[in-house]
């Protein structure tokens, strides 16, 4: 009776499906997709009950890194700001370090432009290469002539100064390329030179275009002369 039982098929017991007025809100949600979102709503519930016990019961005077860049206004921790973290002092020292760098960079540059151009100027100018040959008589002048008059040589030498223009053009452009970095680092010298300048104390105005000699793309500025105790 038993193995009656088993070789009869059971029924495929189907779960029911989202009726068809409530398709826009997606599938029908089955039991365990409920204790799966149950499970994960009552973890967040106990994580935040338990930082809530930690802030009810923090210690006020116990040290914490925050400390350091907060102080109190009116019986409130607030943050400093950014802008307050470092005085004018060392806002000046570190201005100057940075321009320091830059200045080493633009004496850098000017040097090895100095080399590259002085290099291809001895390219361009070479001195004059004569080769003199001695003879003992007509006969061997002839020789010499002859053998010398062939075209390997100038073939060789073609050869040689083929190469040699190569790398002079290549030489061109590196130095084109070194002045635009030397004009590049130049304007950023002098644009964190005036920001030093106008960042000390003194009264000073910006000239019009009226006002300047010698008019440039940079603004100018004039400071009020005072008298020095």
């Amino acid at each position: 009776m038993s193995s009656l039982r088993n070789a009869i098929p059971s029924r495929a017991h189907k779960e029911r499906s989202q009726p068809s007025a409530r398709k826009k809100f997606g599938l029908l949600e089955k039991h365990k997709d409920y204790v799966q979102r149950a499970k994960a709503f009552h973890k967040k519930e106990d994580t935040l009950r338990k930082l809530r016990e930690k802030a009810a019961n923090r210690n006020e005077d116990e040290f914490y890194f925050k400390m350091v860049r907060t102080k109190t206004v009116d019986g409130v921790h607030r943050p400093e700001s950014e802008a307050n973290k470092y005085t004018q002092e060392e806002l000046m020292l570190m201005k100057t370090q940075d321009m320091a760098y830059i200045l080493q960079k633009v004496q850098s540059e000017r040097k090895k432009i100095e080399r590259l151009t002085a290099s291809l100027h001895s390219i361009d100018n070479p001195p004059a290469n004569k080769h003199v040959f001695f003879a003992e008589d007509r006969e061997e002048a002839k020789e010499l002539q002859s053998r010398y008059s062939k075209s390997e040589i100038p073939l060789t030498i073609d050869n040689i100064l083929t190469g040699i223009k190569r790398k002079t053009d290549r030489s061109y452009k590196e130095l084109e390329a070194r002045k635009d970095r030397l004009s590049q680092l130049e304007k950023i010298y002098m644009d964190m030179a005036m920001k030093k300048e106008l960042q000390k104390n003194g009264r000073k105005r910006k000239l019009t275009e009226d006002e300047i000699v010698c008019p440039t793309s940079q603004p100018v500025y004039k400071w009020r002369a005072e008298r020095k105790r």
